[in-house]
């Protein structure tokens, strides 16, 4: 099938003109003496607007990786990625997304919003995607369809084989959301970014690079799905402080990969650790910096651990979840108080 990104876009949002700030006016101009955005003229270190085009973060993003700037998009964490993403291609009342329950919230929460019907179609018995009942619901009002691979809550990455029957077969964007794709081994979609002109890759540093408190999401998409995003967004949309951490984190990268090599093998730990126990009736095995356990009663158990000073994720509601939690991975004092209570505990 061959995806016009057009035909799937808002008619008011195809030709749409982009706000113009200052800055985008004064671009490539040697100017000493700001007196065009209305800015306090008396230095605070943050008294001028950021840059709206972050052109410094974005080649420090890219820098390692075999993408062009084009092709990336950085929003005020992925929920904001999300939501520009309904709004581009989402008519309200009209036009539909898809999503895989359990997955993560905000997909449909920024539909809802939005004012798209959701539909859901559940993961199989053992989390996987159920493709035939995807393509059978798939029609030309479902314009999106968010993946969550590693998935959340569920911890597994899904086949890669499924993923590109549905970028071929449905004419929609397919979002594969790889906020922990950090602590899988399996490779990540932006290396086929070009094979597919639908596909859009959601990374995020709140979780590997530990910096979810600046809230920067990246998205990475075709040249003509990033501009779309680009001229909707709200120009300052990243702030200065934002931008500097992002680019000091990312000079850090041996310290980033020892804390995500500790968190891999705490992860390998306590799905062990966490097999033991009498209280527990499956362990399922997780790509992702969390664990979804089986008890006999989530329930009780959360309760209890809340009584002990530790606070973990109840998904017993979701789909094929029954009786589960999600258990982050912490630091290895945080699993082994973890495993102590829980050794303890009978019910």
């Amino acid at each position: 099938m061959i995806i016009n990104i057009d035909n799937l876009l808002r008619d008011n949002i195809k030709n749409i003109v982009p706000y113009s700030t200052a800055r985008d006016e004064s671009k490539g101009k040697k100017v000493e003496i700001f007196l065009d955005a209305n800015e306090n003229p008396y230095n605070t270190a943050l008294n001028r607007y950021p840059d709206p085009k972050q052109q410094k973060l974005k080649e420090k993003i890219v820098h390692n990786q075999q993408i062009s700037i084009k092709n990336l998009f950085l929003g005020n964490g992925s929920d904001e990625v999300i939501d520009l993403l309904v709004r581009a291609f989402c008519t309200p009342g009209k036009d539909k997304i898809m999503i895989h329950p359990p997955t993560y919230g905000m997909y449909q929460v920024a539909a809802q919003t939005n004012d798209n019907e959701v539909v859901k179609i559940n993961l199989t018995p053992d989390f996987q995607l159920d493709v035939e009942e995807i393509l059978k619901q798939s029609n030309d009002k479902v314009k999106i369809f968010f993946i969550c691979s590693p998935n959340n809550p569920t911890g597994n990455t899904f086949k890669v084989t499924d993923i590109e029957r549905l970028l071929t077969k449905m004419n929609a964007i397919i979002v594969v959301d790889e906020a922990y794709v950090n602590f899988s081994e399996k490779p990540s979609w932006t290396k086929r970014l070009l094979e597919f002109p639908n596909l859009v890759v959601m990374q995020t540093l709140s979780k590997a690079w530990g910096v979810a408190g600046i809230r920067l999401g990246m998205g990475y998409a075709s040249e003509r799905i990033v501009q779309v995003l680009n001229s909707i967004k709200l120009p300052y949309n990243l702030n200065t402080l934002t931008q500097e951490t992002a680019i000091n984190v990312l000079d850090n990268i041996e310290e980033y990969r020892q804390k995500v090599e500790t968190i891999k093998a705490e992860r390998e730990k306590l799905f062990v650790e966490l097999g033991k126990l009498p209280v527990v009736q499956k362990v399922y095995p997780s790509d992702a910096n969390y664990i979804l356990c089986k008890f006999n009663d989530a329930n009780a158990t959360y309760d209890y651990l809340m009584q002990k000073g530790i606070i973990v994720r109840n998904r017993s509601t979701q789909p094929n979840c029954e009786n589960c939690l999600r258990i982050t991975v912490g630091t290895p004092s945080d699993n082994e108080i973890l495993i102590k209570h829980l050794r303890v505990y009978f019910i």
